[in-house]
């Protein structure tokens, strides 16, 4: 009998089945079979695995047989701190306030006016508050006790966040006063230590845009890796552009693939994490035909 039988003679069962129909189905596959499933559904073809050549197909190829101990530390967003310390220096690391292993040891009273919560164990578990005052806590902790309670690794098999620890760590809040806007983010598309591409990120919530330039920032005829549009004017070079590769290529060293992400505030770059699977490998770039392009700088061996 399946599974989807046993819950359907059983009304609670089945209402807890249909309300994480998602996890419950997803626990029933292999890895290799779930990545399978989720790559015809979002990327619309079988995914390539015996002989990848795409850079989405490699990333898949990646989560199921390459194993890097260190990566697991690296997509930690507390142990990575300690990583970055020691490769690049603890001055490119942003301020954290306080570490808790549950929301009941949050005071909101001790919070200052202006914080992030983030969660350690995943991807787009933060909470940017600019006036607490403002913020329906209530709601937050609701949040984040669910954050608690979830393995990132069963969302999409990223096995690097099967094994961490989950903790909310409270940052401090950082802004770009000149744009007036959501930060801008910078991200190091780095190929066993060697940066190829910077993706930038701009006006997250607010006519969001991706530009892709090259490590001596000529603007690339691609984007990705969702489907969204340039900018709608040019930026000039960030005066320490440089700088950021070269410390992308430091923090890249240990991996095979790895994006490097950065802010770039006054004149000052912050870290702001290690991605080892961006989109979780179902994105694309366009034109199409960069996908192979950017595959091809992939190596999966030596």
């Amino acid at each position: 009998m399946s599974f989807k039988k046993i819950f359907k003679k059983n009304k609670k069962l089945l209402l807890i089945y249909r309300k994480y129909k998602y996890f419950i189905s997803s626990n029933f596959y292999s890895d290799e079979k779930f990545i399978k499933k989720q790559f015809k559904k979002r990327v619309g073809r079988k995914v390539n695995l015996d002989h990848p050549v795409e850079f989405n197909d490699k990333l898949q190829w990646l989560k199921l047989y390459k194993r890097e101990p260190l990566a697991v530390k690296c997509a930690d967003k507390l142990e990575v701190r300690s990583f970055v310390e020691a490769k690049i220096g603890k001055k490119y690391l942003n301020d954290v306030y306080a570490i808790y292993e549950s929301v009941e040891e949050i005071s909101f009273e001790e919070l200052p006016k202006s914080f992030v919560l983030k969660g350690t164990h995943g991807s787009g578990f933060n909470i940017v508050c600019k006036n607490k005052y403002k913020l329906n806590w209530k709601n937050e902790q609701k949040k984040m006790k669910q954050w608690l309670k979830t393995n990132y690794y069963w969302l999409n098999r990223e096995w690097v966040y099967k094994d961490i620890k989950p903790k909310i760590i409270c940052e401090k809040y950082i802004e770009d006063e000149e744009e007036k806007a959501a930060l801008t983010d910078y991200k190091f598309f780095c190929f066993n230590g060697n940066t190829k591409y910077c993706q930038v990120i701009r006006g997250r919530g607010n006519e969001e845009s991706i530009d892709f330039y090259d490590i001596n920032w000529n603007h690339m005829p691609f984007t990705g890796l969702r489907p969204l549009p340039n900018a709608k004017k040019n930026y000039d070079k960030p005066e320490k552009f440089e700088e950021m590769v070269n410390l992308a290529n430091k923090l890249s060293s240990p991996f095979i693939f790895v994006r490097v992400d950065f802010y770039y505030i006054k004149g000052e770059i912050i870290f702001g994490e290690l991605t080892f699977f961006p989109e979780s490998g179902y994105g694309s770039f366009y034109p199409k035909k960069w996908n192979r392009i950017i595959g091809e700088m992939l190596r999966l061996t030596p």
